[in-house]
Formats: C-alpha cells, structure tokens, sequence
C-alpha cells in the first residue's frame, strides 16, 4: 500500500503543477537569471504548459530535447508512481536501466547546453 507521505508528494506535485499551469506563472531559470547562459532544462516550465495547452510545436520551441525525450520520462515517471502505489519497488523500470544509458543522456544534454548558447534556433523561444 502507498505510504501517506508519498501520497502527499504526488498529491502536492500535482497541485504546483495545475497552479503553474492555471495562473501562467513560469519559473525563472537560475542559472540564465545569473550567467545568461540557456542551461539544458531552460524553458522546461513553459514547455510544460504548451503541452497541458496540446500546443505541441510551441512546447518543441522551448525545449527541443526534453520535448523528444519526454516519453521516455513520461513512461519512467508513471512506472515509478505505478510502483510505489502496487508495492512492487522490483519492477521499478530505473533499476533496468544500464549506466551507459544514463552516462549517454547526461553526455547529450551537455551538448544541448552548449549548442543552444552558439546557435540560436536551439534557445528557448516565443512565437
């Protein structure tokens, strides 16, 4: 059975999430705010919103990389919860994945940090 702890972590994620996307508030990227660099996860949030609004080309616009690799995280985030609810920690999709994969997605969201400060089109953007 899912513990009340944990089921108030979901409960209060999903709730920041819905006031996030109610009252259009966005989160300001530390790392732009103090460098103006675009780090990789800059334009998550409002990337976020344009996919709760199925504004899907405008979601890719803010964050290309985590547009593409949302699947992925959307499969690991709900086998997770899904998990935690069945009290089968075992199956747990994270304890499957090699090393090489995780070391990969770190190596290309690097990139992606550098690339998106050389070249403009990668920079989150607003119609």
């Amino acid at each position: 059975m899912i513990k009340t702890k944990q089921k108030g972590i979901i409960l209060l994620l999903s709730l920041l999430l819905l006031i996030l996307i109610l009252f259009h508030i966005n989160i300001p990227c530390p790392i732009n705010l103090v460098t103006g660099l675009h780090c990789p996860g800059c334009g998550l949030t409002r990337m976020l919103k344009a996919i709760c609004e199925f504004n899907f080309y405008q979601a890719f616009r803010y964050n290309m990389l985590l547009f593409i690799l949302m699947p992925f995280f959307s499969f690991y985030f709900l086998n997770t919860i899904y998990c935690i609810i069945t009290s089968q920690k075992d199956k747990m999709f994270y304890k499957k994945i090699p090393n090489i994969v995780i070391y990969i997605l770190i190596t290309v969201s690097l990139l992606f940090g550098i690339l998106r400060n050389i070249f403009p089109i990668l920079a989150p953007t607003t119609l």
